[in-house]
């Protein structure tokens, strides 16, 4: 939750980045957190441990956090300290981060509301101990890429055709000759049979390595294709994350490889990650 107080220019409010289970309270010595003006901490809860920090209540309202919405660089840089400090308290114990800018009132209301949530935390943090989380992102192969271009060769190009010496496209006046219309709608069918195949051929691609690389998962999410650069030609076939025990990293990454050899596909695997993916609605 965000405060929503409507005087809160002078109160503190309780900032919570993940609970997790036994931390090392060193671990969090030193961390800058989303503000300079007081230590990320621990704070005791019945069966967890929740990491915090002490904030501007006014900082959190939800006017405050609308406008930081609109601005790119400082949304950035309150992703990137909630981020910082969940890594490095995951890289110690078996961590569920929380959303960036989940804030209470206080320590008793974040104490009370997370309390609430021990059976969810409960399952959440057996569920991701000694897991993390990988993303895989799969490109179509070559051949189905060009098979898009492919298309753009089969209008008909008189000049182009005359100066290749293929005869018969054109007679008299300019006037198409006898089976230049077929020959072009032949064309034209060939690149859409050969488009729907390489279609085809990636749609399949993507699901061998989603299945595979499921197999060796514990739990896996499709996300949405992720956008492109406009000079980047490449063809998004698989965004999607795993979550795998990190005695297998190894054997992930050895199986991406094989796959992308038999598959021609571009496969690229990023991570490990803390397992926000996993974690569900805390």
């Amino acid at each position: 939750m965000r405060q929503h107080d409507a005087d809160v220019s002078d109160a503190n409010a309780t900032y919570v980045f993940a609970v997790c289970r036994d931390p090392d309270p060193s671990s969090c010595a030193g961390l800058p957190g989303v503000t300079h003006e007081a230590p990320v901490r621990l704070l005791a809860l019945d069966s967890f441990t929740a990491i915090v920090q002490t904030v501007r209540a006014r900082d959190f309202t939800d006017e405050a956090w609308q406008s930081r919405l609109s601005d790119q660089r400082e949304l950035e840089r309150y992703a990137r300290a909630h981020h910082d400090v969940v890594s490095v308290v995951a890289a110690a114990c078996p961590t569920v981060p929380l959303p960036m800018a989940t804030v209470y009132h206080a320590d008793e209301r974040a104490r009370d509301a997370l309390t609430k949530e021990t059976a969810r935390f409960r399952a959440a943090l057996k569920r991701i101990a000694h897991h993390a989380e990988w993303g895989v992102k799969v490109y179509a192969p070559p051949a189905a890429t060009a098979a898009t271009a492919a298309t753009a060769a089969t209008a008909p190009t008189d000049d182009a055709d005359r100066r290749a010496g293929r005869p018969g496209v054109t007679t008299g006046r300019g006037r198409p000759a006898a089976g230049a219309g077929l020959a072009y709608l032949e064309r034209k069918r060939g690149a859409q049979r050969l488009r729907e195949r390489s279609q085809e051929d990636a749609l399949r691609t993507a699901e061998t390595v989603d299945e595979q690389v499921g197999r060796l998962a514990a739990a896996s999410r499709r996300l949405r294709p992720h956008p492109q650069p406009s000079t980047d030609r490449r063809v998004q076939i698989l965004n999607a994350t795993y979550l795998v025990a990190e005695r297998r990293s190894e054997e992930l990454a050895l199986l991406t490889r094989t796959l992308q050899e038999r598959t021609g596909a571009q496969i690229e695997l990023s991570g490990p990650w803390v397992p926000y993916s996993f974690v569900g609605e805390v």
